[in-house]
């Protein structure tokens, strides 16, 4: 007892002189200071004053008291005791609050407080008001008070925090019962911490490593720092917030395991419900979660779920939330889930998906807001119903021509060059483009045979099925699933309300999990025939050429020698059957007939450059070279460039720029920012008034005429179409254009190597490949009579048409027609014997290329 004692007062004497030391340095430093300031006299004379006070002070002080007393120095030391305790404990919070000298780290302000910011999921809506994507780091999407069950509440405040409602964010009870526990060694003591706590440690990430500061470190010292922090926070939450209103934070804030935060998807994600429609087991299951996430959960570990949930049910019994014999029968049902995970990417619209998320990344960006954690809503221009019309079009449609394709080729090999001979290093360049080959390569550099082994052996995976537009599981090799992917067809279409700019439906491929490619806007391709229009607006459209559709140019061969890079050429085009007719035709004529011939001299007359400068005006947005072939469409385009540009035609000229969202909001429901599309007269009134007829010619009785007895149902109730199909070199690629009053699409079909095609133009042609996927989509929705796309005529002019559109159809003669062949170079004659065409007659075997 006596060595005890004096430790104590070693300790004691110890702590007095270090207090005497501060007092003498304080003492020190302050005389010194006043002196700089007021002069060495007039700090003596304050100092000496001071002490006088300090002694007239002591001397009251022992007349009003015995200091001789055996009481005295025992009660002085508790008096000082509880002072400075009390200014420590004030000093600390300041500390704490401040973060004094950066040692306790950083604590939430008011503002934070009163505007919470967890991550937040971002959602993606549909023009018709379908959610069809969720972006998030943390898969949340928060639900009012309202929209959780009653069962969730009385659970979590049974196994939680049962004085929820008593307490003001600490529960002392619950402290001192810890306290009791760890001195007496009781196990079932249980936690001290309450809901408000936990909702404090969640949501400002008290505990987080940058905010701790300097002592937050130290490890003992560390635990009493954030738990301080925890403490206050959850007594600011209790001063700002209601009850209810730190419940659903709460709710909405914790994390149900599996990348499901927030109670709203954690219901759908293991349920399949709304967290209003949560019974009891199931409330119990997910509160039960909130112990472990990981241990507890009823995916991974079902039974210590059920025994987590039984105990959650256990304790609703305890405090009279459930009765016993409600428990005991509830105890004994199985958990019974329903998952839906949810990813992304799943459902449909994907590639245009991908393009939104591109377009908010970027605007984001500017205006600093992230599309994974501010939970904005994307409010969009497609249409779920068309949209799905679109994706099944494509599937239906590409499933026969896939099937057509594979008959056509047999047991040969698709790939084939300009002579159409095989190509037969096609597979070995190819896999040498792919990121699997770049890295073997890396790995092994100097060891070929090892690469090769590696593509080469075989393994279990999942590969897309063409046949079902599914998934099948094959054990291949990479180089046998590169051999098979390769033979597939691919496609993209689009469409487009050609006033407002708004996207409708985008479909960049086959199925986005296995071809992330999008052919909508990030392929580029010749355009091949569907280019010709720009060539025919330039002429109609130029004041100095000023030509209208019934101004006639002669079918017969064209030649054109140039100089590129240095080097005199000689261009000579074919027309697609290798025939001219030699006949004078209608500029109406040989655009509905595609006639080569014609679209060349009338470039010649017009100037390349000025094409140019007329596609790029209507919506060309890709490089393009003014030479003598332009209007044939050698250089690569997107097919939302084309969309948009056939779109101008229909909105009388006017250009509008296609647009995929037309506002964000933020989490709250605050408008962000609206967005409406740049437009500009491209082409006039009545040029393009002129166009629309050109156009429509080549559906009534031209190279497009197929999508009118192919899918009568768009031909319905004097319904009028335009169109103008397209064909690039060796059947490479296949276009279809179609305008309607409302709505412009386009579609694009090939491989995906040029050299993969079908070797006859028969079956290759724009009207056999992507024509089919145009007429099924508009087929599918005008019978859709929720969509409100209604058939009729192109809107009438309200102005004056001073140019002719109404040209009579050229008289073939039933002689001899010339030919250029390409390798006499000199023309030879052959029989051609063809039949006038006219609006009513059927179609007939076309005159013209059929791109």
């Amino acid at each position: 007892m006596e060595a005890i004692r004096a430790f104590f007062a070693r300790i004691s004497a110890a702590i007095q002189r270090f207090v005497n030391q501060i007092k003498r340095l304080l003492g020190t430093w302050l005389y010194r200071l006043v002196a700089l300031a007021a002069g060495q006299e007039r700090a003596d004379s304050w100092a000496n004053w001071l002490t006088a006070k300090r002694q007239q002070s002591r001397h009251f002080w022992h007349s009003l008291v015995d200091s001789s007393s055996a009481y005295y120095r025992p009660v002085m030391t508790a008096w000082k005791v509880f002072f400075f305790g009390i200014l420590f404990v004030v000093f600390y919070i300041f500390c704490v609050e401040t973060n004094f000298l950066y040692l306790m780290g950083s604590m939430p302000s008011v503002e934070d407080l009163q505007n919470p910011q967890v991550a937040q999921s971002s959602e993606i809506y549909t023009s018709d008001g379908v959610m069809i994507g969720k972006f998030y780091t943390e898969n949340r999407t928060p639900v009012p008070y309202d929209r959780i069950s009653p069962n969730l509440v009385k659970a979590l405040i049974a196994t939680e925090d049962i004085r929820f409602y008593q307490h003001s964010g600490i529960d002392y009870k619950a402290l001192a019962a810890v306290a009791a526990g760890i001195v007496t060694g009781g196990t079932d003591r249980g936690g001290g911490s309450t809901v408000t706590q936990q909702l404090a440690k969640k949501l400002f990430k008290t505990r987080r490593r940058d905010s701790r500061g300097l002592l937050g470190k130290v490890p003992l010292l560390g635990t009493v720092v954030y738990k301080t922090k925890e403490w206050l926070t959850a007594i600011k939450l209790e001063r700002n917030f209601t009850k209810e209103e730190i419940l659903t934070m709460y709710f909405n804030t914790v994390d149900f395991g599996n990348n499901t935060f927030g109670i709203n998807t954690a219901a759908k994600t293991y349920f399949s419900k709304d967290p209003d429609s949560l019974t009891i087991q199931e409330s119990a299951v997910l509160v039960g979660l909130q112990k472990a996430t990981t241990t507890y959960n009823p995916i991974r570990n079902p039974k210590r779920s059920k025994e987590r949930r039984d105990v959650v049910i256990g304790q609703m019994a305890k405090y009279g939330y459930l009765s016993k014999q409600q428990a005991d029968s509830i105890s004994a049902l199985p958990i019974e889930l329903k998952t839906n995970f949810t990813a992304p990417y799943d459902g449909s619209a994907n590639y245009f998906k991908n393009a939104v998320v591109r377009f908010v990344e970027k605007w984001g960006e500017e205006n600093g807001y992230d599309l994974y954690t501010d939970g904005l809503k994307i409010y969009t221009t497609i249409d779920s119903r068309m949209q799905a019309h679109a994706e099944d079009a494509v599937t239906e449609k590409m499933r026969a021509l896939q099937r057509e394709f594979e008959n056509h080729w047999g047991s040969k090999n698709p790939w084939v060059d300009e002579r159409g001979q095989e190509i037969t290093t096609f597979l070995q360049d190819v896999v040498k483009r792919t990121r699997r080959y770049q890295t073997l390569a890396a790995k092994y550099p100097n060891a070929p045979d090892s690469i090769n082994f590696y593509l080469n052996r075989k393994d279990t995976m999942t590969v897309f099925d063409w046949k079902t537009s599914g998934k099948m599981t094959v054990y291949w090799s990479p180089m046998d699933s590169l051999n098979y992917y390769k033979r597939i067809l691919r496609a993209g279409m689009m469409s487009m309300d050609p006033y407002t700019g708004h996207i409708k439906s985008w479909v960049g491929d086959l199925d986005y999990e296995f071809f992330k490619y999008d052919h909508v806007k990030q392929g580029r391709r010749q355009p091949g025939s569907t280019f010709k229009p720009f060539v025919y607006a330039t002429a109609i459209d130029d004041s100095l050429h000023n030509m209208s559709p019934c101004d006639q140019i002669q079918d017969r061969p064209f030649e054109k020698r140039y100089e590129e890079n240095g080097e005199e050429k000689v261009w000579r085009p074919r027309n697609s059957m290798g025939t001219f007719s030699y006949v004078n035709m209608s500029l109406r004529y040989a655009l509905a007939q595609s006639i080569n011939s014609v679209t060349a001299e009338l470039t010649d007359q017009v100037g390349p450059a000025n094409v140019v400068k007329y596609a790029k005006r209507i919506g060309i947005n890709t490089p393009l070279k003014p030479v003598p072939s332009i209007g044939l469409g050698p250089f690569d385009v997107t097919l939302y460039d084309m969309v948009a540009s056939y779109g101008t035609f229909v909105n009388g000229g006017t250009y509008t720029e296609p647009i995929l969202v037309t506002k964000i909001e933020d989490r709250n429901g605050k408008v962000l920012d609206e967005f409406v599309p740049e437009t500009h007269q491209a082409i006039s009134r009545e040029s393009a008034f002129l166009m629309v007829q050109m156009l429509k010619g080549v559906v009534e009785s031209g190279t497009g005429s197929r999508i009118r007895w192919l899918f009568p149902e768009v031909a319905k109730n004097g319904n009028e179409l335009g169109g103008k199909t397209g064909t690039t070199s060796n059947n490479s690629d296949g276009w279809f254009m179609a305008i309607s009053r409302d709505l412009v699409v386009g579609a694009w079909v090939g491989g995906d190597d040029r050299s993969i095609h079908f070797r006859t133009t028969n079956l290759g042609e724009g009207a056999k490949t992507a024509l089919p996927l145009v007429g099924s989509f508009l087929e599918r929705v005008y019978k859709d009579k929720t969509i409100g796309l209604e058939r009729g005529p192109f809107p009438k002019p309200t102005f004056t048409v001073s140019k002719s559109f109404n040209c009579p159809n050229p008289v073939f003669p039933r002689d001899t027609i010339e030919t250029y062949d390409d390798s006499l170079e000199v023309p030879t004659r052959i029989q051609f014997d063809v039949q006038p065409i006219g609006p009513q007659a059927p179609p007939p075997a076309p005159i013209g290329p059929q791109p």
